[in-house]
């Protein structure tokens, strides 16, 4: 297989409700892609199975089983212990000795600029320090892919623009190799400043997949779907 992801035909129901619908889909190393619609249309269910959290329940789901993957919620989960520990541990359960692992925390949360808060209980952080934290974590595992669910909805705009920075070098290479960056947002200017790709979501289908360029690119984006361009005009909810 060439890409690192490849959805066939993929369908995921929970009941009676279809959160996706007929998705084949095509991801390679290296491309920073992001999942836009509206509230609804897929874009974490489709993380989600990417990150096999999920199993398809139709169709098929194939990936790069050497590929290393991390992901990151809206809201990220703090282990009730002290910011290195949260990231120390993740680090440790995959086999790194703790005294190491320790160390590779402390490196990582240099990185996003935490380190002055290496002992402080990970819980009482700012929504944004917190957000980097979890940005920490990921890094510390060196993963080959990195799948983000609107990463920065809650932050303000100096915290926003803080892991926007971040994920820029994240995506950019990491050991001289690039990172593949997957992520959902309802933001259109953080689409157009981090993605290469855009994938356009309604009820579960795929509607548009263009590079970046193309997708913000009236005419042509028109002329792949009309809802895609309503939704970027902002005339569609």
């Amino acid at each position: 297989m060439n890409a690192l992801f490849e959805l066939q035909s993929a369908d995921v129901r929970f009941g009676r409700f279809q959160a996706l619908a007929g998705v084949n889909l095509r991801i390679k190393a290296g491309e920073s892609v992001a999942l836009v619609g509206a509230n609804g249309s897929g874009k974490s269910t489709l993380l989600r199975v990417l990150h096999g959290l999920i199993q398809p329940t139709a169709g098929q789901l194939q990936r790069d089983a050497r590929a290393t993957q991390a992901m990151l919620f809206q809201r990220p989960f703090m282990l009730r212990t002290s910011v290195r520990n949260n990231v120390a541990l993740g680090l440790w359960l995959r086999g790194v000795p703790w005294p190491q692992a320790k160390d590779r925390a402390l490196a990582a949360l240099a990185r996003v600029e935490l380190a002055d808060k290496a002992t402080r209980a990970a819980r009482t952080l700012s929504g944004g320090q917190q957000q980097r934290l979890a940005l920490a974590r990921a890094w510390a595992l060196q993963p080959d892919v990195l799948l983000l669910d609107e990463p920065t909805a809650s932050l303000d705009p100096h915290a926003k623009r803080e892991v926007e920075q971040l994920l820029a070098e994240f995506a950019a290479a990491q050991n001289d190799r690039p990172v593949t960056v997957i992520f959902a947002s309802h933001n259109l200017g953080q689409v157009k400043r981090l993605a290469s790709r855009v994938i356009y979501l309604e009820q579960g289908r795929v509607l548009a997949d263009l590079p970046v360029k193309d997708f913000f690119d009236a005419e042509r984006l028109r002329s792949t779907s009309e809802a895609a361009h309503l939704f970027v005009k902002g005339e569609l909810l």
